[in-house]
């Protein structure tokens, strides 16, 4: 499927989905030896290696959780230069003061809320994808 950058076309074709699992965001300890296949996501930062895994690896493994989350994929394949996508899906998202991380991959956008809110975010995920839910502003 070709890649989408157009925001309306984006907004309509969304589909969220949930995983049914807890995903930890923890930093591992320099040369912590942990399995590549556990790893949904990571980022180098200053302070160590910062990975999104499985909550219940974490545990197993005595890692410290900073935030422990859903994760909802947004299905439309959206184009990695597509503009607004985020401020829009995040807007909607704080105004009903749900906090949300989002990690970009080639093809999807993955958002990380917490997971007593996960239910509530595919409702507002939902609203946004309707014909009223997100109005996207020809000035923006």
């Amino acid at each position: 499927m070709q890649a989408i950058a157009d925001l309306q076309e984006l907004l309509l074709h969304m589909q969220p989905e949930l995983d049914p699992g807890r995903y930890a965001f923890v930093t591992l300890p320099a040369g912590f030896p942990l399995d590549p296949a556990h790893v949904v996501a990571s980022i180098r930062e200053p302070e160590g290696l910062s990975v999104i895994i499985p909550e219940q690896v974490a545990v197993e493994l005595g890692l410290p959780v900073a935030f422990t989350a859903a994760w909802i994929t947004l299905t439309v394949h959206s184009d990695l230069s597509a503009v607004g996508l985020t401020a829009a899906f995040s807007q909607a998202l704080a105004q009903a003061g749900i906090s949300c991380n989002v990690v970009a991959g080639v093809c999807h956008d993955h958002l990380f809320v917490p997971v007593g809110q996960a239910r509530a975010a595919m409702d507002v995920l939902r609203a946004a994808q309707a014909a009223d839910g997100i109005h996207v502003s020809d000035s923006a």
